[in-house]
């Protein structure tokens, strides 16, 4: 029998993969340092869940809207609106009613919206390190992906002329995700607006991932919607899993062109008919509760100390091999193994066998990872530690210094 043939051109999950190498160590006995998964460690706020539980007590276990319940459509729009009006004046609000669609989290968001803007055989431009989705989803759309070198000289950030070569007639889309994941890149102002002069140029759409907004070191990000004149060519893909620690509930939204949304709709009916009721109203709780964005801020300070406890792990210890370069923004260190000559994947199984660290090889990403690993800082200050020192040791054993 036949099967579908875009498969054969996708690979399986490298976080599964090496979390499934990481049971079978433990069932051995063997004690792991996760430093693999993108999963914050923290709890999701108990005030959420118990907004949640009251919610199933309440009888919100039905079907609920496609759209989406109003109340939470109101307070993602909320949120998009005070970072964006922070920022520069002439920026248009985001419409709950029309330009705000609650999904099944970040990935579905980033599913509806290539579902709704993409046709078989479009080209779409993707940074190369970028997370494997963003690649894989247009993929199974049956478009094409056209990698933009994101070169670790260049902080991992393409350079504009790196774009304009990349774009072909067949160009429909760009893809960005700042802060990044896997190399917690983020950009200037100036780059973002460069970037949708480009795309308002050629007539693109720009898809912009910002699930990690909330989580940077240093001034906020810029979201991709804070520009005049630019919601009619964007389209926001963002969750609650990273910022409110909420990864297994599944919920997120999508904001965009209502044209989009319509499109974006359709598409969630028929894949899966709508968000939990009482998911969506912990999220809405999330979303709009003050006390909530303090648990977020606590969140966000708790991963700065670790990037410092990182850092300065990696000052101490004196010279080493590899290189260690400071994220802006995410939870993920991209550590630069490429003095050592090995792969990438020959590198993270070393270390995994011989140290117990769990880390994502940076091939995963793209050809521009490969020499590279990614390691999560969504981990405890003391499996950090730990997991760097182990980390340098072995990666000095490597070349006998």
């Amino acid at each position: 029998m036949n099967l579908n043939t875009v498969f054969e051109h996708i690979q399986q999950s490298s976080t599964v993969k090496i979390a499934d190498q990481i049971l079978a160590l433990k069932a051995n006995g063997r004690i792991i340092i996760p430093l693999h998964v993108g999963d914050p460690d923290f709890e999701t706020p108990a005030e959420i869940i118990e907004i949640a539980v009251k919610a199933i007590k309440d009888g919100l276990t039905h079907y609920g809207p496609s759209r989406g319940y109003p109340e939470l459509r109101n307070a993602a729009a909320a949120k998009l609106n005070s970072h964006n009006n922070g920022s520069t004046t002439g920026i248009k609000s985001y419409e709950p009613e029309t330009e705000i669609l609650v999904t099944h989290g970040g990935v579905h968001a980033y599913y509806l919206a290539l579902q709704s803007i993409l046709n078989p055989g479009d080209d779409v431009l993707i940074p190369d390190p970028s997370w494997p989705t963003h690649v894989n989803m247009v993929k199974l759309m049956r478009g094409r992906v056209i990698p933009v070198p994101a070169s670790a000289e260049n902080g991992f950030i393409p350079a504009l002329k790196t774009w304009k070569k990349a774009l072909t007639t067949n160009t429909r889309a760009i893809v960005i995700n700042y802060p990044a994941n896997p190399t917690g890149a983020v950009p200037s102002r100036e780059y973002i607006q460069n970037l949708h002069e480009f795309a308002d140029e050629h007539k693109l759409w720009v898809v912009s991932d910002e699930v990690y907004h909330d989580l940077y070191y240093g001034d906020r990000p810029i979201s991709a919607s804070a520009f005049p004149g630019v919601k009619d060519h964007t389209l926001l893909v963002n969750s609650l899993s990273k910022s409110y620690a909420m990864t297994g509930w599944r919920v997120g939204y999508l904001a965009g062109p209502h044209q989009v949304i319509e499109n974006a709709l359709k598409a969630g009916q028929n894949s899966i008919t709508c968000v939990a009721p009482f998911i969506q109203k912990a999220a809405a709780f999330a979303l709009s509760d003050a006390a909530m964005q303090i648990s977020v801020d606590e969140m966000r300070a708790a991963y700065s100390r670790r990037r410092d406890i990182v850092l300065q792990t990696t000052i101490d210890y004196g010279e080493s091999p590899i290189h260690v370069l400071p994220p802006q923004g995410a939870f993920y260190f991209f550590i630069d193994f490429r003095a050592i000559d090995m792969t990438s994947v020959e590198i993270c199984e070393g270390i995994l066998e011989q140290t117990g660290v769990g880390l994502i090889p940076g091939s995963a990403f793209g050809k521009q990872g490969e020499g590279f690993a990614r390691m999560t800082i969504a981990a405890s200050d003391d499996n950090v530690e730990k997991g760097i020192r182990e980390i340098l040791d072995w990666s000095k054993n490597q070349t006998g210094n």
